[in-house]
């Protein structure tokens, strides 16, 4: 079925570069390269360039939550999960906010821990102040998905709807909850909504397809995947897309 852990939930600590408090000479050196720490964080490329203004923030003012948060998403942008948490750990311990929360129940669910990401996520929701509650919500959703607790999650992510009603992640994570649920005609209906939208998005794509396949729809199907092979420009989706079609031609030959 659809895998939707490959799309990317943005940094929310790091997204409002919080000012690290006090008035010394120091706090104020350690802010600017913390500020360009998070900056490099954003840009392609950047990530060398994050690790040093990061790392010299704490060296100047160490165990500031922000700046082990950010060190915690830069770690994980590096592919180590370990220090990701560990840093993550450390600002929590140093009284980070819910936004660290947030992000520590992102690495959790990507760690397939869910009771832990469950629980952090929770506790991220338990500032109301909080300003992405839609992506604290999303990771709830995916915790309690990955445990298996279908209407707790799919009521999760409506709750993220409530915050981000136009948001085609929150419509995906929906779907996708649904068709894991067995509830295909209301994931067939939120994935057909989403292409219309979207021609090009392959996980919606994706996760529509399986489910025509569920329902031995394969004229949908094809005629899903013949439109978005000719509407991509990207050359391995057309090469999936064109092996879906070659499957669904086996399969109806037989």
């Amino acid at each position: 079925m659809l895998i939707t852990g490959v799309l990317l939930v943005a940094l929310t600590a790091c997204s409002t570069a919080v000012k690290i408090d006090g008035p010394s000479k120091q706090a104020r050196l350690a802010n600017i390269h913390y500020r360009l720490g998070v900056d490099a964080l954003g840009k392609l490329g950047m990530l060398p360039k994050a690790f040093q203004e990061l790392m010299r923030s704490n060296d100047i003012l160490p165990d500031q939550p922000q700046v082990l948060d950010a060190l915690a998403y830069a770690w994980l942008l590096r592919g180590d999960m370990k220090k990701s948490e560990t840093f993550y750990l450390r600002a929590i311990r140093h009284n980070a906010g819910a936004a660290t929360y947030n992000n520590y129940a992102n690495l959790l669910n990507r760690l397939k821990r869910f009771p832990a990401a469950e629980k952090a996520a929770r506790q991220a929701l338990d500032d109301p102040s909080y300003p992405h509650q839609d992506l604290a919500f999303i990771n709830l959703g995916d915790a309690l998905l990955g445990q298996n607790r279908f209407d707790a999650a799919i009521h999760a992510y409506q709750q993220a709807q409530v915050f981000n009603p136009g948001s085609a992640l929150v419509s995906l994570k929906l779907a996708n909850a649904y068709a894991r649920h067995g509830k295909l005609r209301e994931a067939r209906a939120l994935y057909e909504m989403l292409v219309r939208e979207q021609q090009d998005n392959r996980p919606a794509v994706e996760g529509l397809v399986a489910v025509l396949k569920q329902q031995h729809d394969s004229v949908s199907a094809r005629d899903i995947l013949t439109r978005f092979s000719q509407h991509t420009s990207v050359a391995l989706d057309k090469a999936w897309a064109q092996n879906e079609l070659d499957r669904l031609d086996k399969r109806s030959s037989r």
